[in-house]
């Protein structure tokens, strides 16, 4: 059980805007650095994402992230500046990287319509 399995407990239940379960990838870049990196979208809410990287991010970090998601037959995707508020290291099978728990600071009101579509 890692960290932020133990804080959900009950308080999960009284968030003002509930994580949904997602499993998207996701590309971000460092704010001014153009490397693109690959992630993975653990679940969501209106005002953040749970990420998984393999790459050590330091906390309050600003980030330019794109998530992709299927929409009908089709890929579309959502555009945000989110910035890391906490992490944690994290394993799981064969794979050990890091858990982030990022809070958006900058989404345009379509990007805000995409992704309250895809939380429904």
């Amino acid at each position: 059980m890692t960290k932020s399995d133990q804080k959900k407990g009950n308080s999960e239940d009284r968030r003002k805007h509930p994580r949904v379960v997602l499993d998207l990838p996701l590309e971000y870049r460092v704010t001014n650095i153009p490397d693109a990196h690959g992630a993975l979208v653990v679940n969501g809410s209106e005002m953040g994402l749970l990420m998984e990287s393999v790459k050590k991010i330091l906390i309050g970090t600003n980030l330019k992230i794109v998530v992709l998601f299927p929409k009908e037959y089709e890929l579309a995707d959502f555009d945000v500046s989110a910035q890391i508020v906490w992490k944690e290291p994290y394993w799981k099978e064969d794979w050990e990287g890091y858990r982030y728990g990022l809070k958006f600071v900058s989404i345009t009101a379509h990007d805000q319509w995409k992704l309250r579509e895809l939380l429904q």
